[in-house]
């Protein structure tokens, strides 16, 4: 007779730095599983057939998520065999579960319809995969793996140029490096990883993290030219000239603004600019390296995302007052719960339903306030489905000597201009496999999407790699 397993509703907690503490640092906050909470965790996982587990239908990249999870119950008592085992397994969808583990919103995706949910807390789909990876890196299991898999791949003799190293760019280049091809990625700045580097704030993301990540791909054979601006360096036709294939991946790294009068007031940045210094070019490390950054005592943020969070839960550590301001309910926030839990917890206020209408100065050009319209949703749906909003016609004052304006960025315009290149609302179109109108090249992520998260541009990276794995196939053939 089979014994009733007993089913634990409770999620296993990750422990994190106390508040008072990560206040006044650039230090990771959550410090993640040890294998014993793993393991803890781990049990709690129903083990949903892999034909039906909605967890890896939810997941862009479609890890085998049941699969990687069973591993480490599996060899409980051999961590660094159960460790390599669910690495292998995460591997096969997912070249940067480091990185994914720790910014993918998991709530809206491979854990939203966890099957757990249905009796108790949903499994910590995303903090279990950040504990494969980190473990892995630690104890030297990802070289192992590595050395296994390095000396098997055959060489195709075919190369693939890659038009940034963000997600997407990073997840296709590891892609179709281990299907044999010779693999170069442009990128435009000075270091590789795209928004993970110069976006995701330390606390969130530790860039030694990513750096590990990108080590990984140029082992397995990519190369990565920086300071390579396509568009002016070296133009896509030129790279169609020299490489077999083409896969655009740059991302959206042009920020929206706000027309409003005043918006050219000392003290105002966009959330590009002000991420861009804290975290690419370290100025919460300042005099140390030699990028200043000025935060004011009192910040206003405009916009409720992620990249919101971010620059608002950065200031708060260079020591200031900070309100986000969004135009719309607390509902509407897009950013991860996680996000807003510890912008809250770190003493974040939030303002909601005003939306900017002036930036006000001195005499001197600086800011020291912004006038808001008051909002109120109406019945009415956009083609989100989300309420309209509409002006109350009453205004709202609020001081501040810092603005940061979080509300969305656009695609590199030096790359839709190329000729050829069919756009529509500033977005590169492509077909059902990814390709572009020119054919040979491919394209994905932010550049196909407009802003979205790291999971989906990097599920994107992976379906465009299989993609110009057949299409490259195909000529091989042909020539044969």
């Amino acid at each position: 007779m089979a014994v009733k397993r007993k089913i634990i509703k409770e999620r296993v907690p990750t422990p994190e730095r106390p508040v008072e503490e990560r206040v006044k640092s650039f230090v990771e906050v959550n410090l993640g599983y040890t294998f014993e909470l793993a393991v803890k965790e781990a049990e709690r996982c129903l083990q949903c057939p892999y034909d039906y587990a909605p967890c890896i239908k939810g997941c862009p990249v479609h890890i085998n998520i049941p699969g990687f999870i069973s591993k480490l119950v599996q060899y409980r008592d051999d961590p660094h065999r159960a460790v390599k085992e669910a690495l292998n397994v995460i591997w096969a969808c997912n070249s940067l579960p480091a990185t994914t583990g720790r910014v993918c919103p998991q709530e809206d995706q491979c854990e939203m319809n966890c099957v757990m949910g249905k009796v108790g807390d949903k499994i910590n789909i995303g903090k279990l995969e950040r504990f494969v990876a980190d473990y892995a890196r630690e104890n030297g299991i990802e070289d192992e793996l590595l050395f296994e898999i390095v000396p098997k791949i055959e060489k195709k003799g075919q190369s693939v140029a890659i038009i940034g190293a963000g997600p997407a760019g990073l997840t296709a280049a590891g892609e179709l490096a281990r299907l044999g091809y010779d693999v170069t990625i442009y990128e435009a700045l000075h270091e590789p990883g795209g928004v993970l580097m110069y976006g995701i704030p330390e606390f969130r993301l530790p860039k030694d993290i990513v750096e590990s990540e990108i080590a990984k791909l140029k082992r397995l054979g990519v190369r990565i030219l920086t300071d390579h601006i396509v568009g002016r360096t070296v133009t896509v036709e030129e790279l169609l000239q020299e490489y077999d294939a083409v896969f655009i991946g740059s991302g959206a790294g042009t920020p929206r603004l706000i027309n409003a009068p005043g918006i050219n007031l000392n003290g105002i940045y966009t959330a590009n600019e002000f991420l861009t210094r804290v975290n690419l070019m370290k100025a919460y490390l300042f005099p140390e390296y030699d990028t200043p950054v000025k935060v004011g005592k009192r910040v206003v943020v405009i916009g409720a995302g992620n990249t919101a969070m971010d620059a608002a839960r950065s200031a708060r550590r260079f020591g200031a007052e900070v309100i986000i301001a969004y135009r719309r309910g607390e509902d509407d926030v897009s950013a991860r719960e996680e996000e807003v839990e510890h912008a809250k917890e770190e003493g974040v206020k939030f303002e909601f339903f005003v939306n900017p209408v002036e930036f006000i100065g001195d005499e001197k050009g600086n800011l020291k306030a912004v006038k808001f319209e008051r909002m109120r949703p109406i019945e009415e749906r956009d083609k989100r489905g989300k309420r309209k909003i509409v002006g109350t016609g009453e205004y709202v004052t609020i001081e501040a000597d810092t603005v940061i304006i979080a509300i969305g960025k656009h695609p590199n315009r030096l790359i839709i201009n190329t000729p050829g290149l069919k756009v529509e609302r500033g977005r590169i179109v492509v077909d059902e496999n990814l390709m572009t109108s020119i054919p040979g090249v491919f394209a994905g992520g932010d550049a196909i999407r407009g802003e979205a998260t790291v999971i989906l541009a990097m599920g994107d990276g992976r379906r465009a790699a299989k993609a110009i794995h057949e299409y490259l196939t195909r000529k091989r053939e042909e020539n044969a």
